[in-house]
């Protein structure tokens, strides 16, 4: 099952309570489809809370093993949007170290425990000169916690909105609680081994695509370059979330 998760909503259950993307899925299996009792649905990979975009779910525990096999060995294809604060000219490709403390990542300069390598290539779409602001394709290589965030921050250019990690220019507001809402970096495409098709069959990929929030045509007005981020062919959009 795939949908497009809302920026602001948990990917699962969390100490806020909110509605989040799996159980919302699970309800809305067991009210489409009348089902009895508690619904399934395997949680295999996560995008942060102000993240938007494509989500997958396991519809069985086969499917469920198979499809966290193929995110753990990084047997996917993940490329993001993101909407960045500068202008970035040309692209190029980093490889950082990253580690977590106290609910955010760093860059750090070298290894050592409990440090990850984060990987990603990055190319920009279009430059924004009304809002100083650049339209990014992301292409991630590696699952690290934050590490898109904190790798083009890194690099002085913050996506916009995302306090945490610089981004001042914070465009959508934050709830009574001072949690914000959405940032722009939107999850846009995902492509994953299918976990139930026979080997003898030709496609064994799902490809899922979800398009930028409505949102951000507000924020960047060049709808064209929002729209043409990535053009692949077979792709199926993923709805949004209710």
């Amino acid at each position: 099952m795939a949908i497009g998760k809302p920026a602001g909503m948990p990917s699962c259950p969390d100490g806020s309570r909110d509605p989040d993307a799996l159980s919302c899925s699970k309800d809305f299996l067991k009210q489409h489809f009348n089902k009895p009792g508690r619904v399934f649905l395997g949680l295999v990979h996560r995008l942060d809370r102000p993240t938007s975009g494509v989500m997958v779910f396991a519809r069985t525990s086969k499917a469920a093993s198979r499809l966290s096999k193929s995110f753990r060995e990084r047997d996917t294809k993940k490329v993001y949007a993101a909407l960045v604060r500068g202008c970035v000219s040309q692209g190029g490709s980093l490889e950082d170290y990253i580690r977590k403390e106290h609910g955010r990542v760093s860059v750090t300069s070298s290894s050592s425990e409990g440090v990850g390598v984060a990987q990603l290539d990055y190319s920009p779409i279009f430059y924004c000169d009304r809002h100083k602001l650049t339209l990014l394709r992301v292409d991630l290589h590696t699952g690290r916690k934050h590490q898109i965030r904190a790798q083009l921050a890194n690099i002085g250019h913050p996506i916009v909105g995302d306090v945490k990690y610089g981004g001042k220019l914070n465009m959508w507001n934050e709830d009574a609680r001072g949690v914000v809402g959405e940032i722009g970096l939107h999850a846009h495409y995902l492509a994953v081994p299918h976990p139930v098709r026979n080997k003898d069959q030709l496609d064994q990929q799902l490809r899922l695509r979800c398009e930028v929030p409505k949102s951000w045509h507000a924020l960047f007005p060049h709808r064209e370059a929002l729209e043409g981020i990535t053009n692949y062919e077979h792709s199926a959009d993923a709805h949004s979330a209710k």
